[in-house]
């Protein structure tokens, strides 16, 4: 029996190199791969984020657009193919200005890990970590940045290995339970 594929979260804050480190790993991966953007151009200086992504990624593997709906779109992917979600904040970000409230948005979360463990073939999944730096003075950005971080605690508890990103290193984060011998997560 061969081992499972690796299920990936990169998690890091802006311009740490989550995607870049995101593509790398999939590269090594023997499967093809679709590459599921989240973002969507609604100004010049995304667009041109967007298009810097894409020049960073193999025009071979397959683009999947899903700014909403991620679960359902993942579920349409051939699960023989290895997947690169990036980034689960813009998707997190297009659902609530979409209006789908804080329980919707943590359901989703819980069916695509549960998918994404599923599948046959390998997963990365690329996500901000917001809950670092200053508290937002907005009801709607604290609303966010909470929002995310349980978000990324479900995608976390569910996937194989999460690896923080800072300034291009990276480190492996450890599980409490592996951490701290009897640490009850409940």
């Amino acid at each position: 029996m061969s081992p499972a594929p690796p299920r990936i979260l990169l998690v890091g804050g802006a311009r740490s190199g989550k995607s870049r480190l995101a593509i790398e790993l999939a590269t090594t991966w023997d499967e093809p791969i679709a590459f599921v953007a989240t973002a969507t151009a609604g100004d010049a200086d995304m667009a041109a984020r967007i298009d810097r992504h894409r020049a960073e990624r193999s025009p071979a593997w397959e683009t999947v657009e899903a700014p909403a709906d991620l679960t359902v779109a993942v579920d349409n992917i051939d699960p023989e193919l290895g997947i690169v979600i990036d980034c689960i904040t813009m998707w997190v970000a297009n659902e609530m200005l979409g209006g789908a409230t804080a329980a919707v948005i943590t359901a989703a979360a819980h069916a695509l890990a549960a998918t994404l463990v599923s599948r046959p073939a390998p997963a990365i999944v690329v996500t901000n970590e917001v809950g670092s730096g200053v508290v937002p003075s907005t009801v709607s950005g604290r609303e966010f940045r909470d929002l995310l971080g349980g978000v990324n605690r479900v995608l976390a508890d569910r996937l194989d290995v999460t690896y923080l990103v800072v300034a291009g290193q990276v480190a492996e984060l450890q599980r409490p339970g592996s951490a701290f011998p009897g640490l009850d997560r409940s």
